[in-house]
């Protein structure tokens, strides 16, 4: 963590361990596709000027619609469906694109303060201030890119809720003022810098950041398909049946009077994890047989009920 917590990281890209943890991501390929495209635009509007040029003969006036808005994207999605894994290795394949350093600075949410008068405020500007200084390098004297720079902001409902909610505290009213300040300073003094916002409840985030976003990318859980995928990869040196894997995929859907399959982090993070070490522990291969009996017991995590404010 920096000096005055207000980032968790600050991680240089590319690297190769990003690029794995990118790479492991299923399933959300027009996101991840969608998401690189913006960045490359947003952090260096060159790209599409000189797009213009060889199409068009010259720079069209629809590329300084392009170029005019906020360095902003939002991920939007149920709790586990990847949202923070993306936003936290997509500064490789960038970097890799761009083909300059990426530097990502992850917002603590110790950033938030602990509800002092005028606190919050002073960190979020503290915060914006160091993101700002590093990004002053970031194009020549040309103007050419040098290096980009990541603000991510997770779990960004806790920093830029709405401030129409009538039980909204004062402070939390001034910080999301700030937040804005900040992204609408980095646009209009065209530095290099992405803010990448995750949440589960995007209906939360302020309609003000809302309509500042270049893009509000929005995911869901895996379909059968990529369940599939994610598991025949896993296991793919297991000797498991497609048979198996499909049924062990069929039984982590939808299934019944459950309405909902399992997430990526479901999957990932204990589905997979507890077959390996159940199949260690007994000192056994891992079979299909115990993966269908895992799945048939097996309970995904619920979806975010954006009404409740939490999982049911």
């Amino acid at each position: 963590m920096s000096e005055e917590g207000l980032f968790s990281e600050v991680e240089e890209f590319p690297n190769d361990r990003a690029q794995e943890r990118y790479d492991g991501l299923l399933g959300i390929d027009a996101i991840k596709s969608h998401l690189v495209a913006e960045a490359r635009v947003l952090l260096d509007p060159a790209i599409v000027e000189e797009w213009s040029r060889k199409a068009h003969g010259k720079v069209i006036f629809a590329v300084n619609e392009v170029k005019d808005r906020t360095p902003l994207v939002v991920l939007a999605g149920d709790v586990g469906s990847g949202k923070t894994e993306l936003a936290e290795t997509v500064g490789n394949p960038i970097a890799n694109e761009l083909a300059v350093p990426v530097y990502m600075y992850s917002l603590s949410l110790s950033a938030r303060g602990h509800g002092a008068v005028g606190e919050m405020t002073t960190l979020l500007t503290k915060a914006f201030e160091q993101v700002r200084e590093h990004a002053q390098a970031g194009r020549s004297r040309e103007g050419n890119l040098r290096h980009g720079t990541i603000l991510l902001i997770d779990e960004a409902d806790a920093l830029a809720q709405s401030r129409e909610l009538a039980q909204m505290h004062h402070e939390d009213r001034a910080g999301v003022n700030a937040l804005i300040r900040g992204i609408n300073g980095i646009r209009r003094d065209r530095l290099p810098v992405l803010t990448i916002m995750c949440t589960n409840r995007v209906d939360a985030i302020d309609p003000a950041v809302r309509r500042r976003a270049a893009a509000v990318l929005e995911f869901k859980r895996p379909d059968d398909d990529h369940r599939q995928q994610l598991l025949r990869r896993s296991f793919a040196d297991a000797t498991i049946t497609d048979e198996d894997i499909a049924e062990v995929a069929r039984l982590t859907g939808p299934i019944g009077e459950r309405a909902y399959g399992c997430s990526y982090s479901d999957l990932r993070q204990r589905f997979i994890p507890t077959a390996v070490l159940q199949a260690m522990n007994e000192q056994v291969p891992i079979t299909g047989q115990a993966l269908i009996a895992l799945a048939e017991s097996f309970k995904p995590t619920r979806p975010f009920d954006a009404e409740l404010g939490q999982s049911e």
